[in-house]
């Protein structure tokens, strides 16, 4: 995957406000969460699921299934290299001077 279509990805994740709350849940809380994302988010249980799902498949969310049990936490490595790529995106696009 190139690193445009791999940052692409990531922004796709985030491209939800539902699952920018998840992240905040889960950065506050600064551990893995069990259950209570639905309840602080106020979304029906597997509408959370589904946004718990693209947010693991892009790398940002990890997890962990014990019976009818998920604990979820961020990645904070990926969320960093994220910072990082999306930081390095914005200077390529505002290094040239500006056309107006």
């Amino acid at each position: 995957m190139t690193d445009d279509a791999r940052l692409a990805t990531l922004a796709k994740a985030l491209a939800h406000p539902s699952r920018l709350a998840i992240l905040r849940v889960l950065g506050a809380r600064g551990e893995c969460v069990c259950g209570e994302v639905v309840e602080v988010v106020g979304l029906a249980q597997s509408t959370v699921s589904q946004h718990l799902k693209v947010l693991r498949e892009a790398g940002l969310v990890a997890g962990t299934a014990d019976g009818p049990r998920s604990c979820y936490c961020l990645d904070r490595r990926a969320l960093t290299a994220l910072a990082a790529d999306l930081g390095a995106f914005v200077d390529t696009l505002t290094s040239a001077d500006a056309c107006c």
